[in-house]
Order: C-alpha cells, then structure tokens, then sequence
C-alpha cells in the first residue's frame, strides 16, 4: 500500500485574538482547506495535502498564500512552520523568525532535530529536562543515540517510548478540524488596490464559480450568499441575500453574488479584497430543485459535471470559464 505524504503546517498569528476574530481567521483558512485545526489562543495547524493538487502549487506556496491572505483580511503578521506531521510543524514555527517559514523537508527530520536542544520536543517539562541534563543529555541528536534501555531506567518504560519516538520525529496524531460549519467561504486578496468595476465583477465571478466546485464536491446545496468587500482604508461593506432555490449550479450562485456586487454600487472604489460566502447548507439529497423544461439547463449541468471531473484528475487548472481566462 502506497503512504501518501502530509504536508502539515503550523501557524503562529501575530496578535492578541478576540474569540470572535479567532473564529473569523479559522474560517478564512477553511476556505484554503477545510482541514484546519484551532491550537489556541493564537495558533492553528492546516493539513494541506489535499489541497495541493487542487490548487496546483507547492506547499511551500500554500503556506504563503494563507500567510497573505491573513495579512491582506486582517493586517496579521504571522510565522509558520512546513513538515510532515504536526509535532513537527510546531516545532518549525517555533524556530521561524516573525515573517518567516522554516520547511523541514520529508527524509531530512532526523538531521534537523539532531543539534536541537532536548527541551524543543513537546512534552518534556522542567523535571524531565532537569533529569536528563544531570546525565549529560542535552540535545535530540544524544537521546537517539542513547540506548532505549538507559533511557528506560532514566524515564520509566512509557516515558522514555514516547520520547523516543518523538526524538525520532514520528507523530501519527491527524489534523482533528471542529465540526464542520453549515457554511463555505471563498476570498480573494488582491495585491494591490483595484478600481476597475471589470475586475471586480471577474473576481466575484471567480469566487462564486469556486463555491460552486466545492458544494458539490461535498454534496451540498447553498440557500443564501454573503459578499463582503473590503477597502483600501481596512472598512468593509456587506450585502446577504437569499437564492431563488437551494442550488450547487455555478451559474445560479454567479448570478446572485453579481446581483450583491451590483447592489453595493462601487463604482471606482479602492477594493482590496471579496470574500463570498455560502450560508444554511443542506445535503443535496435533501434539497428541492425547480424541474425545468428548458434542456440548455440539463446540458449546462452535463457539462459542469464533466468539467468537475476533468479538475479532480488533471488539476484545478484544467477547465475554466471562458469569462475567467487569460
């Protein structure tokens, strides 16, 4: 059987969280991957292997994309940590520098834990560490190369196994994420300042299009979107509005989130971000849907259908709106 890699990252935020702006963050990032785990007060591990080949780009890009995305949303700075498993994703972000991403690459764990102090590894307190500074073992590298049986008389039997292990860098612990919420979040962080009504109206288009993908995807139908827009000067507008019916169409939700768009009459206003969000989920089974006697609209959901799965196997890329190209 053929172990597919983890990508595990761990983020530290920069800043002192309400429990609602906590929330908010955990949410954005659910947006990037729904498997998201809240270490709190101000932390959060993201399991990224399933996105990646969504979104077609390297871990290590991943990571930025989500460090930028809380910058531009929330003007948090954040540090993060890139590895295999969550011990050590912890442990990178907190040897990262504020800004930065240390990458502990697969294969290369047990050369980047060998030089580091005993007291890096979780678990070890100042009893523990006091016992094996006293018998001259101060680094990760001295614990591997101490005999399991020593460390057993040092330790105690269960101790000194799971120490090892973890000197070893191995954790099996998974990503636990909350239970998911009755909604889905799709943003746009823009990199600079955007006055052009065109552009905005794509963006939407984008985000309304990714919802789409993800709702069915996970079987669901939307019945109300949120469009939030943010400025330049860190403010915000809001509009809700409920869907003629519960629905997963791409076409359906465009149409309602550029009916949003419209509504907040932006004119040449200085956006630096959309975020779209889809409100009281329901499974698609469960959810009524018009019967239309119009066969275009079987053709476009045919068709969607298809373009779905040309994604799942050749990459998010493969197929996109004409109105969305290049």
């Amino acid at each position: 059987m053929i172990t597919r890699q983890r990508h595990i990252a761990h983020l530290h935020l920069h800043a002192a969280l309400s429990e609602a702006q906590y929330d908010d963050i955990i949410e954005l990032v659910s947006g990037f991957t729904p498997h998201v785990q809240a270490v709190p007060p101000n932390a959060l591990q993201v399991d990224l292997t399933s996105a990646l080949r969504y979104f077609d780009m390297s871990a290590y890009d991943a990571v930025q994309t989500v460090k930028m995305r809380l910058k531009a949303h929330y003007g948090i700075d954040s540090s993060a940590g890139l590895a295999g498993n969550r011990m050590l994703a912890a442990m990178a972000a907190d040897a990262s520098a504020p800004g930065d991403t240390t990458s502990v690459p697969t294969g290369e764990a047990a050369d980047w834990l060998y030089p580091r102090p005993v007291t890096a590894l979780p678990g070890i307190g100042r009893a523990t560490a006091d016992t094996l500074h006293r018998y001259g073992l101060h680094t990760i590298g001295q614990l591997t190369d101490l005999p399991p049986a020593t460390l057993q008389r040092l330790l105690g039997a269960g101790q000194a196994r799971l120490l090892t292990e973890r000197a070893r860098g191995h954790d099996p612990r998974p990503i636990v994420p909350a239970e998911p919420a009755a909604h889905l979040v799709a943003d746009l962080a823009l990199s600079r300042d955007c006055l052009d009504p065109a552009q905005h109206h794509r963006a939407v288009l984008g985000l309304a299009d990714r919802i789409g993908q993800r709702l069915r995807g996970e079987r669901q139908f939307a019945v109300r979107l949120t469009l939030t827009v943010r400025y330049a000067d860190r403010t915000s507008s809001t509009r809700t509005r409920t869907l003629p019916e519960p629905t997963d169409h791409s076409p359906a939700l465009a149409a309602t989130a550029l009916g949003l768009l419209t509504s907040l009459g932006l004119q040449r206003a200085r956006v630096r971000a959309f975020v779209l969000r889809a409100d009281d989920l329901r499974p698609a089974g469960s959810a009524y849907r018009q019967l239309s006697m119009d066969p275009t609209d079987a053709r476009a959901r045919a068709v969607e259908a298809a373009a779905d799965r040309a994604r799942r196997r050749f990459g998010q890329e493969a197929v996109r709106p004409a109105a969305l190209a290049d």
